[in-house]
């Protein structure tokens, strides 16, 4: 009996055995918890089934960062080719001289915003006259309203680019993709009249003309004047504008893990030293 007795005073109870596996699950979910804010990004969209093609990006999680010559290269890109149809209504002028994007200086995007126009307040007659854009302006939209847009393409609403790459299955590499897909329809297929035969778009008939043909942009710091070039280069804006903090949120995530796995450390340390003489 009395041997018995001293074997169940020497076994620790179930409160304290438990106490002693809570700073392993602590340090678990700790660390699983800092993954997931690491390399957390925006809803995507449901999209087709067509395997796209894949490329390596230089802003891919975790710590990936956007080259800044594409990102200028890809607003060139988007400004004279994709503005024509497309807008991006949550990106204003300022926004291309923050941190973590093209990063123009402030006098750069003076001068890019100034080439565009937008209706200034009334005056003292009631009047409303064009003005230059300035930073603090948005993008401007290449058509009135959407049925000026629609019948100025065959129907079609061209998207606004805003979160074009989170908006679509594939992100980045699904605009890649559709950028360099057109190509001629195979032997027996029948394009309808005002479609495209795009091999990466779902269905392979798409209502917008190909966009991109070689030397259309004038590439001032010698990267190759190609549709893949181009093609790298505005998806690679584009992501940037569909979530501009990437590289901050990046940042803050790793800094975040650092915390984490320390703060997890001293927390498993302590709980062994409190429970250390625990019966």
């Amino acid at each position: 009996m009395t041997t018995q007795m001293n074997e169940t005073d020497a076994r620790p109870c179930i409160f304290t055995r438990a106490c002693r596996v809570v700073p392993f699950i602590g340090a678990a979910a700790i660390v699983a918890l800092g993954a997931m804010f690491l390399t957390i990004g925006g809803a995507h969209a449901a999209g087709g089934s067509v395997e796209l093609k894949e490329r390596s990006w230089s802003f891919e999680a975790p710590f990936g960062t956007f080259d800044r010559s594409a990102l200028r290269r890809g607003y060139k890109v988007y400004a004279e080719v994709c503005a024509a149809c497309h807008s991006m209504d949550l990106i204003k002028f300022r926004n291309l001289a923050e941190p973590g994007g093209p990063e123009f200086t402030e006098e750069e995007v003076k001068v890019i915003a100034a080439d565009y126009t937008i209706p200034a307040e009334p005056d003292d007659y009631g009047d409303i006259n064009d003005r230059a854009r300035i930073p603090a302006d948005p993008f401007p939209a290449p058509f009135d309203n959407e049925n000026a847009a629609r019948a100025s393409n065959g129907g079609a609403y061209p998207p606004d680019l805003s979160m074009i790459v989170k908006a679509r299955n594939g992100n980045e590499n699904y605009l890649y993709s559709l950028l360099t897909g057109y190509e001629e329809a195979p032997a027996g297929t029948d394009v309808p009249a005002g479609m495209s035969y795009n091999a990466y778009f779902a269905g392979h008939f798409i209502a917008m003309a190909n966009p991109l043909s070689e030397e259309i942009v004038d590439y001032e710091d010698g990267a190759p004047m190609t549709v893949d070039q181009y093609a790298k280069d505005v998806t690679t804006f584009l992501t940037w504008a569909s979530e501009p903090t990437r590289e901050a949120r990046h940042r803050l995530g790793f800094q975040v893990m650092i915390f984490l796995l320390v703060f997890a450390g001293l927390m498993y340390f302590t709980m062994r030293k409190v429970w250390a003489d625990a019966h």
